[in-house]
């Protein structure tokens, strides 16, 4: 939570930020602010205090902020708007990829041999305990220190990359004024509905990725295997980025992946809810195979049309509809409580048929 809601706090601020910065600096700016958060990790972890974490996050989801308002309306302008998902599909391709590998390598750090390591806790004294945690907590260090590096370096570099700047188109003097009578969401009603489209698209993704370790503890596997079950669901996300990578336009238009997928989710998410054991955790892993192209969809169909200023407004707007990923989870757990783990899962549901929704809408409209 502590994360993803830095997307909707920042997301204006982060607009306003890019107006009298332009993108690429933006990019930069938002790539500091993310290695200022994992420096965070550093007296956090020499402390052990939660609320340093979650600020630490907040940080990082702040510096993304930045970045992804700034990322997201450059990578649709850099090309035909028809062929834009499947730019923002390659850029999502590394972004799973490294997220494939991450529980995978910070798990090896930080939790190898964790049912050892919970059994150990157990048996433990009280000042023991406590001196093995600081020690266990310390194991952060290092890995975000590195991050930070990589994170200012990749900052450096961008300013020698020498990237096209996108300079937004100046908005003729009528049109600045009708803009000062009446409000732009009204004025773009199309963005409100992507607001809420990538609301429930990122809220899939979180929910399919961050919930089904503990789903897997669920149906008894141990810590050890159930922690890089992540992995698995970020894999079958990158089959869907690069299905839309090689796909779009070529093969399928983005507006057909777009209703397909939804199908796909709707029919995996039955399957997850109704299939007994620990099988249905696969369907799952699955889920992000039909999520994976609703980010590189929503995006180019919201923004069509916008020019000038307008760009950055609309992008911020639809950068606020990454609370998704702070709220869907909360959701899911509250339906857990009432139910049990498995058909808690059934929250996903009124997300697909919304973007089924904004499917037919974005027809109509074009």
């Amino acid at each position: 939570f502590a994360f993803y809601i830095s997307y909707t706090i920042m997301a204006i601020p982060s607009g306003k930020l890019l107006q009298r910065t332009g993108m690429i600096t933006g990019m930069r700016i938002g790539l500091a602010v993310m290695a200022l958060g994992c420096l965070l990790f550093v007296p956090a972890a020499l402390t052990r205090t939660y609320q340093l974490f979650l600020l630490g996050l907040f940080i990082v989801g702040t510096g993304l902020a930045i970045l992804q308002t700034a990322v997201n309306p450059y990578i649709t302008l850099l090309g035909p708007i028809e062929s834009a998902a499947k730019r923002i599909s390659i850029m999502g391709l590394c972004n799973k990829f490294a997220g494939v590998l991450a529980p995978f390598i910070l798990g090896a750090i930080l939790l190898s041999n964790a049912d050892g390591l919970i059994n150990e806790l157990k048996q433990l004294a009280p000042s023991d305990k406590i001196l093995r945690l600081n020690i266990l907590a310390q194991t952060v260090i290092l890995p975000y220190c590195i991050l930070a590096a990589i994170l200012l370096l990749v900052a450096f570099l961008i300013k020698y990359a020498h990237l096209p700047e996108i300079k937004p188109v100046s908005l003729n003097k009528a049109k600045r004024l009708r803009g000062l009578k009446e409000s732009f969401i009204w004025q773009n009603p199309h963005l409100l509905l992507g607001f809420v489209a990538i609301f429930c698209a990122v809220g899939l993704e979180v929910v399919a990725g961050d919930t089904i370790a503990n789903y897997g503890l669920y149906h008894g596997l141990t810590l050890n295997v159930a922690k890089n079950l992540t992995s698995y669901s970020l894999a079958s996300g990158i089959v869907g980025y690069l299905f839309g990578a090689l796909a779009i336009p070529k093969f399928i238009s983005q507006e057909k992946t777009f209703l397909y997928s939804n199908f796909l989710g709707l029919v995996l998410v039955v399957f997850a809810v109704l299939v007994p054991g620990a099988t249905s955790i696969v369907f799952i892993a699955l889920l992000n195979l039909a999520n994976a192209i609703f980010w590189p969809a929503v995006w180019p169909q919201a923004l069509k049309g916008l020019k000038g200023d307008d760009i950055n407004k609309g992008s911020a707007i639809l950068i606020m509809g990454i609370s998704g990923g702070a709220i869907m989870p909360l959701l899911y757990v509250w339906l857990a409580k009432y139910t049990n783990n498995q058909n808690a899962y059934c929250i996903l549901l009124p997300c697909y048929l919304f973007n089924l929704y904004y499917w037919i809408v974005g027809n109509r409209r074009n």
